[in-house]
């Protein structure tokens, strides 16, 4: 068989149709063969040439959806929104992305499996924690934002992740309720006050809490 000169297009269409098949069927009810077929004659070898496993293709999934619609970037040039502003408004762009909270639903079962969740925990803090970091300088710059512990806070916000999810630290949703609380009043005590009444409510309505 010839070698593929583009591999780069062989994985977008292994994540197109994974991501479509995921979304249509669910994560658990697809398998490896299902996104075989989808692929006009692509292989399994093909897959696991690029992909060990399903939960490879799904953490691949989260990196790109990330990379497309990172909203960071979105708002790193809004000069008409101060720190804090830019802060809420990442939240809100990214808890407004249907798909994306759609698969992080799919995905919440994977963290039952330890080397899963280490993945997760390591990607979200390399990546994550520099883009609140930024963010929450820029806010004590503006003076929207006044606190000591500005790399602290940045990691804090990434933990509080995990925190909210059930499936890592198992809650009814009154105690997921409780929690979004116990965020609140830590972080503005800490001198950020991020999370408002529209942040709150967007969290509390999220599917995979529900």
């Amino acid at each position: 068989m010839a070698r593929n000169k583009y591999p780069e297009v062989t994985v977008d269409k292994i994540l197109e149709v994974s991501q479509r098949l995921f979304l249509e069927k669910g994560y658990d009810n697809t398998t490896i063969q299902d996104i075989v077929d989808e692929l006009d004659g692509l292989t399994r070898g093909a897959i696991y040439h690029h992909f060990k496993s399903k939960e490879e293709i799904m953490d691949a999934l989260g990196d790109r959806m990330f990379a497309h619609n990172n909203p960071f970037e979105k708002v790193k040039q809004r000069t008409d929104l101060n720190g804090l502003e830019k802060m809420r408004m990442v939240m809100q762009l990214n808890q407004s992305d249907e798909v994306q909270v759609k698969l992080t639903q799919q995905a919440i079962p994977l963290l039952n499996n330890p080397h899963v969740l280490a993945r997760m925990i390591e990607a979200n803090r390399r990546l994550l924690c520099p883009y609140w970091l930024e963010l929450i300088q820029e806010g004590q710059k503006d003076g929207s934002i006044q606190t000591q512990y500005p790399q602290e806070l940045a990691e804090f916000l990434v933990l509080t992740d995990l925190w909210l999810i059930p499936s890592v630290f198992p809650a009814e949703k009154e105690q997921i309720q409780r929690r979004v609380l116990c965020i609140k009043e830590m972080l503005e005590k800490m001198g950020l006050p991020l999370l408002n009444e529209e942040i709150e409510g967007r969290i509390n309505r999220l599917p995979y809490f529900e």
